[in-house]
């Protein structure tokens, strides 16, 4: 058979254009959003009149984080079926609808304290299922629209969009949050109305359809499955029954082994149903197996970084450099720039070379040297010089972005052009869900690293400062979470965690060094860069198995079929080269 590569593309040279850049305009939003809080969180709840780090509502501050993150990792494959269904082009459409919706109704909020947290909670939930019927398209539409030849291109320019929206998300937050809380919200709102009707005028739905029944106990059990499963590593990294960390409790045992159940039993499901919803059968193809074995690796590698990073500018650098606690999340951002830059020049060049050269050597070399820039984080000192840091943290960009773009581009390659909609689904959730995952497993490293020295240190520290000693024991039992999330959300860590009234009785030259810049980052820069350092190491092993999956999906493969074997027509032996 002729290999597409070598014809002009029958489908138009504008129309791939505006399928790109909307599709990209779409992704880019969409992750923009999951990041977005994170800069913005302190004005959010100041905003709302709550206090996060107040007893009962770290529930508040977690589900802000992560309830978009978990909504959309579930419905992804889901939607990417249907959208094989039913129309791609549709199935996008309606994303750009309720993204755009939920974007105004999270700015709206007309409530305070924890009933205006709750509203924030059900908005941002809906912003993600908003944002899964995008992702969940949006590279079938590439796929369906680009030639093979200029597929890497197309998918590499929207996969590096995706990622480095998340870091653009840090920025934004932080420049938009200071002003009004709300801007967060709102400025997503314009462009997805400009989105939506661009979108509904331009695109068109160029793909194969098979309209199947849909798989509803496979859809029910995979849905609930892995909302259990990431529900019980949120819950596992708070306190519990006396403990740091809530691993051990009955709660998050039956949450966990209640999701493996239930995913197991979607997988039976899966092979017994005549039209299921997750291609079991794809599996059998090897680029598409391992690439997504590599993209799930990948994230998991990936995914607790960025928190890691703003915790450690946040509550040691930027403090220890000057910074009030206040500013210190719109720096974190800035300082972070570098990263955001490796992705943007990698991930276009890479998706380029990848249309001539394959996926195979840039996606290994890429997670070759993301290993590397861990390796090179891991063996920096708390007090670094930020030459050395944004350089480090440049390379790690320029090294995701080349292993992210070929990736992607080789995923979708290899799927017959009809389950390319369920086949980029299924790559996306591995994607979103192993980022939840990642967070679970960074911070559990984190607490541990920090519990084995944090409650004596801080103990002494603020009983040598005239702190009463059972204040001072009280708040170095506090679980080394509560300190993660102070300096996370750019909070005056002992003004939040001693209180006022206990400051109110140390000696004006005590209290002016216990909440000065310097203290509590030196306090904790010990016991953080241990946990770090198994973050790192943790970080570091993830890409080198990633790059080892990388190089066994084999040489360059292209399925220029159009159905899946077994269906009723033949499918063309796909080219590989």
């Amino acid at each position: 058979m002729a290999s597409e590569a070598g014809r002009s593309d029958p489908r138009g040279e504008r129309y791939k254009w505006v399928a790109l850049t909307n599709t990209t305009m779409g992704v880019l939003l969409a992750t923009i959003d999951s990041s977005i809080m994170l800069i913005a969180m302190p004005d959010i709840f100041r905003g709302v009149k709550l206090n996060p780090l107040a007893p009962g509502n770290s529930f508040y501050l977690l589900w802000m984080i992560l309830g978009f993150l978990i909504v959309s990792s579930v419905l992804v494959v889901s939607l990417g079926r249907l959208g094989d269904m039913y129309g791609r082009v549709k199935m996008y459409n309606l994303g750009f609808v309720v993204y755009t919706a939920s974007s105004l109704v999270l700015t709206v909020d007309p409530l305070t304290s924890r009933a205006g947290a709750m509203w924030l909670i059900v908005g941002r939930i809906a912003q993600g299922v908003g944002a899964a019927f995008l992702i969940a398209n949006s590279a079938a539409i590439l796929t369906d629209a680009f030639p093979t030849n200029q597929r890497g291109l197309a998918l590499g320019i929207n996969n590096i969009a995706g990622i480095s929206g998340s870091f653009i998300g840090l920025i934004l937050g932080g420049i938009l949050a200071p002003i009004d809380w709300r801007l967060v919200f709102l400025v997503s709102v314009p462009f997805g109305l400009a989105g939506t009707i661009w979108a509904y005028t331009k695109l068109e739905d160029r793909g194969i359809r098979r309209r199947e029944r849909i798989d509803w106990l496979g859809n029910l059990t995979f849905a609930a499955g892995l909302i259990l499963l990431m529900i019980g590593i949120t819950y596992g990294i708070e306190p519990a029954g006396g403990h740091d960390m809530g691993w051990t409790s009955a709660r998050v045992l039956a949450e966990l082994g209640s999701g493996v159940a239930l995913l197991v039993a979607f997988l039976v499901i899966e092979t017994r149903v005549r039209n299921p919803m997750f291609r079991l059968r794809l599996f059998g193809i090897r680029a598409f197996s391992f690439g997504t074995l590599s993209t799930f690796l990948s994230a998991v590698g990936r995914g607790g970084l960025m928190f890691m990073l703003i915790i450690w500018l946040q509550g040691i650098w930027l403090p220890e450099h000057g910074y009030s606690f206040v500013n210190t999340p719109l720096w974190a951002g800035i300082y972070m720039l570098p990263l955001t830059a490796g992705f943007l020049l990698a991930g276009p060049a890479s998706g380029i070379l990848s249309d001539h050269f394959g996926s195979r050597p840039f996606a290994t070399g890429g997670m070759i040297g993301a290993a590397t820039t861990f390796v090179l984080l891991l063996l920096l000192p708390v007090d670094f010089s930020y030459w050395e840091f944004a350089l480090i943290l440049l390379l790690n960009g320029l090294s995701m972005g080349a292993f992210a773009s070929p990736n992607r581009a080789g995923v979708m390659n290899s799927l017959p052009a009809d389950q390319r909609g369920a086949g980029g689904g299924m790559n996306a959730t591995f994607q979103s869900s192993a980022q939840v995952l990642s967070i679970g497993i960074f911070f559990t490293l984190m607490i541990i690293g920090l519990s084995a020295a944090l409650s004596t240190d801080l103990s002494r520290g603020l009983a040598a400062h005239g702190v009463a000693p059972a204040i001072a024991a009280r708040v170095g039992h506090l679980p080394p979470v509560s300190v993660l999330f102070a300096a996370f959300l750019g909070y005056n860590p002992i003004r939040s965690l001693v209180g006022a009234k206990a400051l109110g009785s140390v000696s004006a030259a005590n209290r002016a060094v216990l909440t000065g810049h310097s203290f509590f980052s030196r306090l904790i820069a010990r016991p953080f860069h241990s946990g770090l350092i198994e973050a790192f190491a943790f970080a570091a092993a993830a890409c080198l198995v990633a790059a080892t999956a990388s190089w066994f999906r084999g040489q360059r493969y292209v399925d220029e079929g159009i159905v899946t074997p077994g269906s009723a027509t033949p499918s063309p032996v796909p080219s590989e080269r």
